[in-house]
């Protein structure tokens, strides 16, 4: 394609619903890349996390007659992804691949092979932490600690009531912390 599409996540869904593909192709450009870094923090996979998101692509593209536009594009899009990656979640064995768990970046690794080893440990234990949430609990962290969404917005996404998004997030938060106190 190539030419740049203008427009509103809205009137480009319109124009995608109606069989422009060039529309919904800028959809795809403007929202994979949140997309796929939401997936991969909820599947500890990047080569999942592709998978979900090319799915939901696929799921939304057949969809889009239906959407009327009650909420934003990108809500929409956030909630197909995150129903991709629960179910991909709940069919899975309790066990995550925690080699796939991304490691934080701290600018002393380089002056202390010790400290990038503790990283290193800690991150896997983090993953390790987090593939014990349950998809509920993992979901509604992601969405608030890493994507930095309001609880509306999480509730919106998931399909559950602010005050049911806030107990979820303060439930994983205590799971978490104290699974992690060992690495303060």
């Amino acid at each position: 394609m190539g030419a740049h599409v203008p427009g509103d996540d809205g009137l480009l869904a319109v124009r995608a619903a109606e069989g422009d593909e060039d529309a919904f192709e800028a959809l795809v450009r403007r929202h994979a890349p949140g997309l796929l870094r939401l997936a991969a923090s909820m599947l500890g996979s990047p080569a999942e996390a592709e998978d979900a998101v090319q799915d939901a692509f696929v799921s939304a593209w057949r969809r889009l007659p239906e959407f009327r536009g009650q909420s934003a594009f990108a809500t929409w899009m956030h909630r197909i992804v995150v129903n991709r990656c629960l179910n991909m979640l709940r069919s899975r064995r309790p066990v995550a691949d925690l080699d796939s768990v991304p490691e934080p970046q701290a600018p002393d690794h380089a002056v202390s092979p010790v400290r990038a080893a503790e990283s290193h440990a800690a991150a896997v234990a983090l993953g390790r932490s987090l593939s014990e949430l349950s998809p509920e609990q993992r979901v509604c962290w992601v969405l608030r600690e890493l994507e930095g969404r309001s609880y509306e917005t999480i509730a919106e996404t998931v399909g559950i009531s602010p005050e049911a998004a806030r107990g979820r997030v303060f439930r994983a938060r205590r799971c978490l912390t104290e699974a992690m106190t060992a690495w303060r």
